[in-house]
């Protein structure tokens, strides 16, 4: 069966990652996206690298970072400032289901492509606009990147090893997790709103703020502050309300320990050779283990010195505790249970002949996902997109002379 989404058609007007991110995941889920890119240069992401894919040639083309967001879209160039583009835009916009942009505030608007400009020609469409402070309010027309609203929304305060520890102070998450957030809250608030249209027949506007989604996705850490005025302290590896949950050495490398509630601590003492441990009452419940973790992790760091991370791994998870070992991504990908969910894929390439994937985490019973396209190459549906538009080629050559596509 076709995907889920294989009726709908996006206009992804969005660039860089929390947009992208969205538009690949509602690809996934079988939607036609059609990526709309500036003439010439296309999304920044195409040359944010090395490394870079490379030709069948050999000579560089896309950068990793692209290929990360952009899967099963076609490329269509289009320079917006320009009439004859915005007109353009107007035409895919009339025929979308979907809308997706990240411009600065107001941008679209002064090109005549701003929601009610569209909603008067398609008022099913579900217009969704992605900004670093939301569409109002004193920092709406700032610009914003990932690693700033990081900082600024919070994340970095609780993230890191203590100030006072070797290598303490803020730091960042590996990845762009803001911008991968606010593309799934994104493609999350599509979705629904696809759904209510289903019931009402009218489309809706989105407004999605980068530095909301950094305060929402703080979770515990918010509640932790609100409900007691205490201000979250970053603890490196420990959890702040669950113990034992850190990171050990082992003899010969290091283990994640993931202890999540009184069994799996009895039984973690068991396994590990410390039942004392499970009847003291410094460590009896969560409460009193994670008030009394400064006596507790040393013990527990001592006695996992003594084995390597493999034999742990083996006896901790025979006991039902959960742990795992610090892999690399060499590891994770020849990890069998990776290996058997299929998260590497390669997908053909107009290019490289082919392009590595990973696969959209979602397994459905029914209308399986699956991949068509690989990340296009820039323009590469250009031709295609305006001919479905009742372009002639004539006319199409005669756009690109002039530098609209």
């Amino acid at each position: 069966m076709a995907g889920p989404l294989s009726h709908i058609r996006v206009l992804d007007m969005s660039r860089v990652v929390a947009g992208p991110w969205a538009g690949q995941m509602l690809a996934d889920l079988g939607a036609d996206v059609i990526k709309v890119e500036r003439p010439g240069t296309g999304d920044d992401t195409r040359s944010w690298g090395p490394p870079f894919l490379k030709d069948e040639a050999g000579k560089p083309t896309d950068a990793g970072y692209f290929l990360a967001v952009n899967r099963g879209k076609r490329s269509l160039t289009l320079d917006l400032a320009s009439p004859e583009g915005q007109h353009i835009a107007r035409m895919l916009a009339a025929r979308s289901d979907v809308l997706l942009e990240n411009y600065k505030v107001g941008t679209l608007t002064r090109f005549g492509l701003g929601y009610q400009d569209l909603k008067a020609i398609n008022p099913r469409l579900v217009y969704c606009s992605i900004t670093g402070f939301g569409q109002s309010g004193p920092k709406a027309n700032n610009v914003a990147y990932d690693f700033m609203i990081q900082a600024s929304g919070g994340l970095m305060s609780v993230t890191g090893e203590r100030d006072d520890r070797p290598g303490g102070g803020p730091q960042k998450v590996g990845v762009a997790i803001i911008d991968l957030m606010t593309g799934m809250y994104a493609s999350s608030a599509v979705l629904a709103a696809l759904v209510r249209r289903n019931e009402t027949g009218e489309g809706e506007y989105i407004d999605l703020a980068m530095l909301d989604v950094s305060v929402a996705i703080l979770a515990n850490h918010n509640m932790n502050y609100l409900i007691s005025g205490q201000v979250p302290q970053r603890t490196g590896n420990r959890h702040a309300n669950i113990q034992p949950q850190d990171v050990f050495a082992c003899r010969d490398g290091h283990i994640s320990l993931v202890v999540g509630n009184d069994a799996q601590f009895a039984r973690f003492c068991e396994a590990a050779g410390l039942p004392e441990l499970a009847r003291d009452p410094r460590f009896v419940s969560n409460e009193a283990r994670v008030r009394n973790q400064d006596d507790l992790l040393p013990a527990i760091a001592d006695r996992l010195r003594q084995r390597d991370v493999r034999e742990w791994v083996e006896v901790l998870s025979a006991a039902g505790v959960p742990c795992g070992p610090i892999n690399r991504l060499p590891e994770v990908f020849a990890d069998p249970q990776v290996k058997h969910r299929g998260i590497k894929i390669e997908l053909p390439h107009p290019a490289a002949g082919s392009v590595p994937q990973v696969a959209n985490p979602i397994h459905y019973a029914q209308a399986q996902l699956s991949y068509h396209r690989p990340p296009p190459t820039l323009g590469q549906h250009t031709i295609e997109i305006l001919q479905e538009l009742g372009f002639s080629r004539e006319e199409v050559d005669a756009l690109k002379a002039r530098g609209v596509v």
